[in-house]
């Protein structure tokens, strides 16, 4: 027997040239293939590319939408080569949240009393007797119409509440993607959570109740705020473009409580602050911004904020403190496997995958469209033709299961064993 082979397979010969800490190259796990300062340069090219692209939208009058924002992660992800990972990971979150935002606006149909003045009493008790919106918006003077240099600050955070931590959401993917599926699990069962409350607990917001006469003294400033956003760069608003249609599809006036315009981004920030540290402390600095925006503009109430924050907390929670099976769910879900392989691989996905033995199976992809479409053309059909009772039967929710089900099942097939 050699010298060689009686060191057997697992032995290794140090290296001379690793130097006398014998940190080379192949005792580094495969996270840090790239190494610690390629990693924070994509990390700050990533948010560059989320700033840069937010502000060219506001710019040219375009909303700053999830599905926009989601393409354009997309193509990032082309040039980072994990589209196809992308493909994997992101369907089934987008397919998620859009059957939520149209559930939520089924959630008014149900005929229950909206709750109006008894939130106004527990706002004057927040505010020492007075309106907390009324105080805000004491810095706005004239008529709502009136121009505002405030309320045009304010709607560019009304229009990054949730634009932006889905940015959150994408750098967790390409830092943590295991911590990217918490943040998904998270804000689902936040999502969901509040579409209950808005089915049995129905809330004005502050414009609503003021619009109908329950209180006086407070202004919708949202739209002051766009005629100031529009004016500034130069753009007319009747261009402006507004891409997420659903909201005109499925929309829910009396949805104020919990706000999720301060939930979204407060969820952001505690995963933000765990992937983070001390930079995601910025996160809730935006945040701060964004409750002061909403009560500004009298989109909600500072009580919505409040239960914003305390769903937002306990989702987080629920999940990141989960029983041990719900862990176990999540960890077959996100495939640490897959991860680690591409993390590892130069040729990004698609080497990864190929060595790992893992390929597109397309039955599963074209069942999955199959019933998707099948899914989406009785959503349409009951929306626009009144098909068995239309929007307002409890089966319309079953297209929207379809459709979820279906991208799901297409995007599991994308990367399968």
């Amino acid at each position: 027997m050699t010298e060689d082979a009686a060191l057997g397979p697992a032995a290794v010969v140090p290296d001379s040239s690793a130097g006398a800490t014998g940190a080379g190259p192949a005792a580094d796990p495969p996270q840090y293939h790239l190494g610690r300062r390629n990693d924070r340069l994509l990390l700050g090219a990533v948010i560059a590319y989320a700033i840069l692209l937010s502000f060219l939208m506001i710019a040219r009058g375009i909303s700053v939408t999830p599905d926009l924002v989601v393409v354009s992660f997309g193509l990032a992800a082309l040039v980072l080569g994990r589209g196809k990972l992308f493909l994997r990971d992101w369907i089934p979150f987008v397919a998620l949240f859009f059957a939520y935002e149209l559930m939520r606006g089924y959630a008014d149909k149900f005929g229950l009393p909206i709750h109006v003045s008894d939130v106004i009493a527990i706002e004057r008790v927040i505010g020492l007797g007075n309106l907390p919106t009324t105080l805000l918006q004491s810095l706005h003077h004239g008529p709502a119409s009136s121009p505002d240099i405030l309320a045009t600050i304010s709607i560019v955070f009304y229009f990054l509440h949730f634009p932006l931590p889905l940015a959150i959401g994408f750098l967790l993917w390409i830092h943590q993607r295991r911590l990217y599926y918490d943040f998904v699990a998270a804000l689902i069962v936040l999502s969901m959570a509040a579409f209950v409350t808005y089915l049995l607990l129905p809330v004005a917001p502050p414009w609503w109740a003021a619009q109908n006469g329950y209180v006086a003294g407070v202004l919708h400033l949202s739209q002051t705020g766009f005629d100031g956003l529009a004016g500034f760069f130069g753009f007319h608003p009747d261009q402006y473009f507004y891409s997420y249609s659903v909201y005109s599809i499925s929309p829910n006036e009396v949805a104020a409580f919990p706000s999720l315009h301060a939930a979204y981004p407060f969820l952001a920030f505690l995963f933000a602050r765990r992937a983070f540290g001390k930079v995601g402390w910025l996160m809730l600095a935006y945040t701060v911004c964004v409750w002061f925006a909403i009560v500004y503009l009298g989109e909600h109430w500072v009580v919505d904020i409040i239960g914003g924050v305390a769903y937002a907390f306990a989702a987080y929670f629920a999940i990141t403190r989960g029983p041990r099976w719900a862990r176990r769910i999540m960890e077959r879900v996100a495939d640490e496997e897959i991860e680690a392989s591409v993390e590892a691989e130069d040729e990004g996905d698609l080497g990864a995958l190929r060595r790992m033995g893992r390929h597109v199976r397309w039955a599963l992809v074209v069942q999955g469209l199959a019933v998707a479409l099948i899914g989406a053309v009785a959503a349409y059909g009951m929306n626009k033709l009144g098909w068995v009772g239309g929007t307002g039967s409890a089966l319309y929710l079953l297209p929207w299961l379809a459709i979820l089900g279906g991208l799901w099942r297409s995007a599991a097939g994308l990367v399968s064993r």
